[in-house]
């Protein structure tokens, strides 16, 4: 039952938020009485599935959440397009009895939620089965096709609030739980063995006086042996395969050591079991593979977190898009569908489908996932919208420029995934050390055995034994994937992609930043404060102007958009680097640039419109500085990092940028190779030089610094020679991601120093017969788990000091 506001008391009306969602009331709520109460709801959406919930008997449901579900709507989104047969062939898949399909929502926020949409799945006809998992914000909904189309359920869970969306990737995702599930079961295994292991172990080993009877000692080993064959066999399976593997290519590794350790363990106890030996090693077996169970596992936990990224930029695509008809109408198609020219309808709440312009006049935009900036965007007519981003506030359309690999998403996606298979000099050296320390071992290992079995034979197994044990280089060749693993996630939570193995080693060491000025420490949006003509009318001049820079791809270009009326087409246009650009404009050759380049005359710091002789106009340009630049450059400074600013531009502007930033060291006028001139002679120096820049003539000198990083909104040109990219425009990245090279280079340092003075200690004990086998199962994985959880420390956050100064408006004297 609806009831107007008007007609009801003000203290029956729950004020604030809506009793189903949660968001904030309208000036005039929806009112609904809700178990005898009346409540207030955002929309009708809301308050209809309020009323639903009511007479389905699911009341529980706002008793049981700690969270509002998904705001409604007033109008729900069609669904139709889920009834395709070409979207239920890629996307579900046929079992006993009808279809299965997971998908995705976004409303889910409690273990309530999960609640009521199995209970109101259940209640629809032809769904046969429901899962819901608040953990993951995944619903697995199996139905017969013949009694009903996958819509229904579908628009009862969007009246619910709780709008379906495709999962990504599920075959991939489907793949990833059973792996993990099937290493939990193996730690599980190997953890309930250890244990029981342990148990009988300590009963022999407490018989100090041989009091025990034989056939109680030895009903006890084959106990023993029972659990821990499923152990060795089962949970250190992955330690076998990787021994086979690494034999079969002819090299030693870490994994021969373990299994080879285990197995001799293993089959040395049954032996010693058969014949009635006085000492067993199971025990030491079996908590060799659960330690290093888990130390692998926590590995594996650190390059999940890496490629989180990954996953989250797969996922933020939607798999249906709104398309808009020539005849104004609109239709649901999927992703595939849309074209080039196409214009996408984007909801309110969803996501872009694709790369395009905004058409509307006004939208707004949440582009966290793309440049970590939380806020909301505005972008107007004519900007650029990004696939996977979010449109806020009000609903806005789009024409569609690149779809599929060709997006920023899809492109971003795939340097995190190369950055993530790339293997550091670093990490290489240290598989090496690994592989020339088991080389090593194995003949000192033969050389004790053959001294105790000289001295001591009863205790020859026994100590070598513990000697392979203890002598593992796991730390070795944990300490610098762990910490690379941990190190990659934080670097895309800061938002910056290495695209070269060894970028985060060379950061964690640079000495001295070089930044380029315009679109690096400058916003990239200069505008037009001042103009000066010759023999040329003001309209026609800048028309010509914003032809040349139109698709010159300089940060300039800007300052020229957006004028009334199309430009003119330019042909032969040619970037000149350090000098400007030239190209025929209605049959005229035109030149934009520096006065000598554009017009021939001396050099003023403005930007002149000629034919290579002549005048027609000059133009002076104003730039900013980005917001966040005096608090980045700030803290850089605080890291002892040397700063230095090579700038094409006049003498008076970066003199000007250089006053207001505060910079160590400035070159104006500075063409692509003065600056790759500067990078060598300080190098020659030695100083370790890290470029920062984002233009076309800025690629010569990312490629020839130590390291590079070219800014998120840059040339595609200066992404291909940097070592690291910034998926947005903040400055901020920058000092926090040397923070985390240096934190990273330090973790790597411990870690190794650990692993190699663990060895150094250990392996003289070992061999004096001063350890015992399960102590040094005990020693050796417990070095693994340490270095492993220092590496992870590398996971936390690095906390961010977001500069809030902004520097003041700054005429351009510019060059390319």
């Amino acid at each position: 039952m609806s009831v107007d506001l008007a007609m009801e008391p003000a203290a029956t009306v729950v004020a604030g938020a809506c009793h189903h969602c949660g968001e904030a009331l309208p000036a005039h709520p929806c009112l609904q009485e809700v178990d005898g109460r009346v409540r207030a709801f955002c929309c009708h959406g809301c308050a209809a599935a309020a009323e639903w919930i009511g007479r389905a008997e699911l009341g529980g449901y706002y008793r049981l959440r700690s969270a509002g579900s998904g705001r409604v709507g007033d109008d729900l989104p069609d669904l139709s397009v889920w009834d395709r047969s070409d979207v239920q062939a890629e996307h579900s898949r046929e079992i006993a009895g009808g279809r299965e399909i997971t998908l995705l929502t976004d409303g889910m926020r409690c273990a309530a939620c999960a609640w009521l949409i199995d209970r109101a799945m259940a209640r629809e006809p032809g769904v046969t089965d429901c899962t819901a998992n608040a953990v993951t914000g995944r619903i697995r909904i199996a139905w017969d096709p013949a009694r009903t189309a996958l819509s229904a359920p579908l628009r009862r869970l969007a009246m619910l609030g709780y709008r379906p969306y495709l999962a990504g990737s599920e075959a991939l995702e489907r793949e990833r739980v059973r792996e993990r599930r099937r290493w939990l079961l193996r730690l599980g295994v190997a953890g309930l063995g250890m244990l029981q292991a342990m148990m009988l172990a300590e009963a022999l080993y407490l018989d100090f006086h041989d009091t025990m009877p034989v056939a109680t000692r030895d009903f006890f080993r084959w106990l023993t042996f029972l659990l821990c064959t499923p152990v060795v066999f089962y949970s250190g399976w992955p330690f076998i395969a990787g021994a086979l593997r690494e034999l079969r290519e002819r090299r030693l590794g870490m994994d021969v050591l373990v299994a080879g350790s285990t197995l001799l363990a293993y089959f040395a106890s049954l032996f010693e079991t058969i014949r009635g030996g006085p000492h067993v090693w199971y025990d030491a077996a079996v908590m060799f593979v659960f330690l290093l169970l888990a130390a692998r596992m926590l590995e594996q936990r650190a390059r999940s977190v890496a490629s989180a990224q990954v996953d989250a930029l797969a996922r933020a695509r939607p798999a249906f898009a709104t398309r808009e008809c020539g005849d104004g109408n609109r239709e649901t198609v999927p992703l595939a569908a849309l074209q080039p020219g196409d214009v996408a309808c984007v909801a309110a709440g969803e996501a872009v489908p694709a790369d395009g312009v905004l058409v509307d006049a006004e939208a707004w935009f949440e582009e966290a996932l793309l440049t970590g900036e939380s806020a909301p965007v505005r972008k107007h007519e004519g900007d650029e919208v990004y696939a996977g981003t979010v449109c806020r506030e009000r609903p806005a359309r789009l024409r569609v420029t690149c779809t599929g690999a060709a997006t920023r998403i899809s492109q971003l996606a795939r340097l995190v995934e190369q950055a993530q298979a790339h293997r550091p000099a670093l990490a290489r050296v240290a598989d090496r050390l690994a592989g020339r320390f088991v080389l090593f071992l194995l003949p000192v290992t033969l050389a004790v055995f053959a001294w105790w079995w000289q001295h001591d034979p009863a205790r020859a197994l026994e100590v070598t034994l513990a000697l392979l044990v203890i002598s593992c280089p796991c730390a070795l060749s944990l300490a610098v994937p762990a910490a690379l693993a941990a190190a990659h996630g934080g670097l895309a939570r800061i938002g910056l992609l290495a695209l070269r193995p060894d970028a985060l080693d060379t950061l964690g060491r640079a000495t001295d930043i070089v930044f380029d000025k315009t679109g690096t420490l400058s916003d990239g949006r200069p505008v037009v404060a001042a103009s000066e003509f010759f023999d040329l009318d003001g309209d026609g001049a800048l028309r010509i102007a914003s032809a040349l820079e139109r698709d010159s791809g300089h940060p300039l270009a800007v300052a020229f958009a957006g004028r009334d009326g199309l430009p003119p087409p330019a042909t032969q246009v040619e970037t000149v680097p350090g000098r400007g650009v030239q190209g025929v404009v209605e049959g005229r050759r035109w030149r934009l640039g520096r006065a000598d380049f554009a017009a021939g005359r001396e050099d003023d710091g403005a930007l002149w419109l000629g034919d290579g002789s002549r005048a027609f106009a000059r133009f002076v340009l104003e730039e900013r500085a980005r917001a966040d630049a005096v608090g980045a450059l700030q803290e850089l400074r605080g890291l002892g990092l040397r700063l230095h600013l090579a700038s094409g531009d006049g003498q008076a502007a970066v003199r000007r940028m250089s006053s207001a930033l505060a910079l160590d060291d400035v070159h104006a006028r500075q063409s692509p190779e003065d600056k790759l001139a500067l990078v060598r002679r300080l190098q020659a120096q030695g100083k370790v030089v890290a470029m920062v820049g984002d233009g076309l003539n800025d690629a010569p000198v990312l490629a020839g610094a130590d390291v590079s990083i070219a800014m998120g909104d840059g040339a595609s040109l200066a992404h291909r020679a940097a070592d690291m990219v910034t998926t947005g425009s903040s400055l901020q990245r920058i000092p926090e991601a040397i923070t985390l090279a240096r934190r990273t280079r330090r973790i790597i340092h411990q870690n190794l120093a650990w692993a190699a003075g663990y060895n150094l200690l250990a392996l003289p004990l070992a061999a004096a017969g001063m350890v015992t086998p399960w102590i040094a199962a005990l020693g050796m994985a417990m070095s693994s788990l340490a270095v492993t959880l220092n590496a992870l420390r590398l996971a936390r956050a690095v906390p961010a000091a977001r500069g809030t100064d902004v520097a003041g408006t700054l005429p351009v004297e510019v060059a390319r």
